[in-house]
């Protein structure tokens, strides 16, 4: 599967992309993670990649024309070309394993005001967003978007039935919930004790208490969950 992220800060990249399971996914040859400066699709000697919007406003927009060629230079069949965007529609665990249905996805990273709607309307087949807040770039979101789709490619999970356990993964389910509190040794630190029922041996009782434990620690710090 190839990942292709374009972005006007390619050295950020450096760090996220080298370690981790993306990583291991490029070393086992499952994956392939590419930057692209987007100033080395621009045509003036400048390398612009943005303007000021029209109908005034402060801030500047990225441009379509360096947008639309760096695509179209990488693009591949079978490609998603995501736009990160606050405006987006929020990004979930449904979203990723949809994306990792294609062969190629495309992330454009936006910066300032935003990008110009012509990208988004016709260029585009997803406009996303990580959350309602604002970060000073679409980068920090890419890295969680790629990670996220990343995990679906067969065999970059180490073991992948761990990936149908995560939280919000289990799309047949009639509530989308969090995943169980996770306990490991000591069974007793200072004081306080693991749930005697995850140390009984009896495989059904934990699996009971681990699907109460989700519930409820949903209830508790995701309640739009069960309401939704």
């Amino acid at each position: 599967m190839f990942f292709d992220v374009i972005t006007i800060f390619p050295e950020f990249f450096k760090g996220p992309f080298d370690y981790g399971i993306l990583r291991r996914g490029r070393e086992a040859g499952l994956l392939e993670t590419r930057v692209h400066d987007l100033r080395d699709h621009t045509s003036d000697r400048h390398r612009t990649v943005d303007d000021r919007p029209f109908g005034g406003g402060d801030g500047m927009v990225l441009k379509p024309e360096p947008i639309f060629k760096a695509v179209e230079t990488v693009r591949r069949p079978n490609a998603e070309v995501v736009v990160l965007s606050a405006a987006g529609r929020r990004f979930n665990q449904a979203e990723a394993l949809r994306l990792s249905k294609a062969d190629q996805v495309i992330v454009i990273c936006g910066r300032y005001e935003g990008i110009d709607e012509r990208v988004i309307e016709h260029l585009a087949t997803a406009e996303i967003s990580i959350g309602d807040y604002i970060v000073s770039g679409g980068e920090i979101a890419a890295v969680v978007v790629v990670d996220a789709v990343a995990r679906y490619v067969p065999g970059v999970v180490g073991k992948e039935n761990s990936i149908l356990r995560d939280s919000f993964s289990d799309p047949e389910a009639l509530t989308v919930c969090v995943e169980h509190p996770h306990y490991t040794r000591p069974a007793e630190f200072r004081g306080w004790t693991v749930p005697e029922i995850l140390i009984s041996g009896d495989h059904e009782a934990v699996r009971r208490w681990r699907h109460e434990a989700a519930m409820h620690k949903t209830a508790k710090n995701r309640p739009d969950l069960l309401t939704s």
